[in-house]
């Protein structure tokens, strides 16, 4: 099996909002699925895009069981901490199951890692849901520390109504 990793483009959009959902559906979460591949279109591929995006995708004679090309996706943006710099944070990183164990997420990681320090940034993170022993055993015997445990941190999050009203300045009831 050949492969490459290669930037996304606006004709991967497709197929990266169907590893969305296949990755929504792993973690349990499919019915938080909200955008669209139009959504997705226009917010990676604007003048100012929000996220870039790696993709693997099989040689041109080759194919998943399902028909696909592309076959796994690292899709990551940047932020900024006030004590350390610039950061890039991996949102998503997935390989379909019938092409895991091969290395190709490990190679998608390694690619994402030589962006952020190619641009400058003094560290990269991401966040794994605390029943993927599989995921997380992964990250740390790569070298990532859990700042959970190490450092106390806990992740929030405003959405919805909650977002709403704090942009408003009220609570939420």
């Amino acid at each position: 099996m050949q492969y490459q990793i290669r930037p996304a483009g606006p004709g991967d959009c497709k197929d990266v909002m169907r590893m969305i959902k296949e990755l929504a559906e792993y973690e349990k979460l499919s019915e938080q699925v909200e955008i669209t591949e139009e959504v997705l279109l226009k917010d990676g591929f604007a003048k100012n895009p929000f996220y870039k995006c790696l993709v693997a995708e099989l040689h041109a004679e080759q194919k998943s069981t399902e028909g696909f090309r592309i076959i796994g996706y690292a899709l990551y943006f940047f932020t900024y901490s006030t004590w350390k710099g610039r950061t890039l944070y991996l949102e998503d990183l997935y390989v379909m199951p019938e092409f895991r164990g091969k290395g190709i997420g490990a190679n998608l990681l390694s690619k994402v890692a030589e962006v952020a320090l190619r641009l400058g940034c003094t560290r990269l993170q991401l966040a794994v849901l605390d029943w993927n022993d599989a995921a997380r055993d992964i990250y740390v015997r790569r070298g990532a520390l859990n700042i959970t445990a190490t450092e106390g941190w806990h992740l929030y999050r405003f959405q919805g109504d909650a977002l709403k009203a704090l942009a408003e300045g009220t609570k939420k009831a």
